[in-house]
């Protein structure tokens, strides 16, 4: 079935996975999904405590002399209070003496013999950090299907949770099919190529948070091909493929999975470069067919492979991040959605010159793309379009336009 690329997105993120759940500590959950919505257990702070170092007062006291009783210290428990001619020495974190109104500044305050004084006026819970002002018992920290980050794993931390339970990452392989292709460790021949793909897929795999098992390359000959995917089926949420799913007399892979009972979601996408671009399922394993250029294959594992690992990982951020931003440069109209890699500089977006579908430096000396669907009018320079980067945090749990259209 052919499709437009939201169409492919749309079966994508039609998926229904809930990947099964553990507990680890919480130093090894960087990166890792949520499993279950956590609540705050206790406030922060759990007690009105001081801004600064300082001196307790109630504010009437401004203007007369005050005997310090006292001082506080960071974590001292004990229970002053401030009487009327009276006031307590208190440093930052200390928890604040009963009938103390605001804490004064002690560079605001003059000493006179064994006294103390403050002129200037000063407000109700001036230099106080109220109780709950930053995190109120029983308020959601985490939801469940959210990436955690050093921060997330800081407020964890800050209420005493050791462990967390996370979804099991996807378990992805990926395959590499072509006669010519050598792995690098590989002596070339007359005819062969190193096989640039699998490494590449291999890489962004683990870079988004996935189990990745290089299954390495595969002759072009459909019952090696079968003989592989037969064992990997059983073992894997996900088998990414490049090359062989074209119409070439060699290109066997997309047969291969038909003849192993897979299911074909769609075997062709109306997209430049990738149009061969296959999605399907055989089992409880879903299988990626990628073209076997390697521009074509990196853009559309961004476009479609990174929206599968986020919907097999159970996570909120499964749509692809947008940026927002003007052109530089011109782009003709196009016969179909048109993939275009480039950099975005943090005011524009520059196409890159180079851009055949069989090339590999492209994705490298780029830090994204654009999906240009302008088919009637050309997107002239200053334009607004839509960047899609490539890092490691390019996926949102918000899901907004993704093609750039002339207006």
């Amino acid at each position: 079935m052919k499709v437009t690329p939201k169409e492919g997105l749309e079966i994508i993120y039609s998926i229904k996975k809930d990947p099964l759940s553990y507990e680890i500590p919480i130093e090894s959950a960087l990166g890792r999904v949520c499993a279950k919505e956590y609540r705050a257990k206790i406030s922060l702070p759990r007690f009105d405590n001081s801004a600064m170092d300082g001196y307790c007062v109630k504010t009437k006291q401004r203007g007369k002399s005050l005997s310090v009783i006292d001082t506080l210290l960071a974590g001292d428990d004990r229970e002053l209070k401030i009487e009327e001619d009276k006031t307590v020495k208190i440093m930052t974190g200390a928890r604040i003496p009963l009938g103390c109104e605001a804490v004064v500044p002690q560079e605001d305050i003059t000493l006179e013999g064994d006294k103390v004084i403050f002129y200037n006026e000063i407000s109700p819970f001036a230099n106080i950090r109220r109780s709950g002002e930053d995190i109120k018992e029983g308020e959601v920290l985490i939801n469940e299907g959210e990436t955690l980050t050093p921060y997330k794993i800081a407020l964890l931390a800050s209420q005493g949770i050791s462990h967390i339970e996370v979804k099991r990452k996807p378990k992805v392989a990926i395959l590499a099919t072509g006669s010519e292709l050598k792995m690098p460790y590989q002596q070339l021949t007359e005819g062969s190529i190193y096989n640039s793909n699998a490494p590449m897929l291999y890489q962004r795999a683990i870079e988004l948070g996935c189990e990745t098992l290089l299954l390495g390359g595969c002759k072009d000959d459909k019952e090696s091909i079968k003989n592989i995917i037969s064992k990997a089926l059983s073992d894997f949420d996900l088998i990414v493929t490049s090359g062989g799913v074209s119409v070439g007399e060699a290109d066997f892979t997309k047969a291969a999975f038909a003849e192993s009972g897979a299911t074909i979601y769609f075997d062709k996408v109306e997209i430049k470069p990738g149009k061969p671009t296959t999605f399907a399922k055989a089992q409880e394993c879903y299988i990626l067919n990628l073209p076997g250029n390697p521009l074509a294959a990196a853009i559309n594992f961004e476009i479609f492979g990174k929206a599968i690992i986020g919907v097999l990982k159970g996570a909120n951020e499964r749509f692809h991040k947008t940026i927002r931003t003007a052109l530089k440069g011109e782009i003709k109209p196009v016969k179909r959605v048109t993939a275009l890699v480039g950099s975005f500089d943090g005011k524009s977006f520059v196409v890159s010159k180079k851009q055949g579908p069989g090339m590999v430096s492209p994705m490298a000396f780029a830090n994204g793309f654009i999906l240009a669907a302008n088919r009637d009018k050309p997107l002239k320079e200053g334009a607004e379009v839509i960047f899609l980067p490539t890092g490691p945090d390019s996926l949102s749990a918000r899901r907004t336009e993704i093609f750039s259209e002339a207006i």
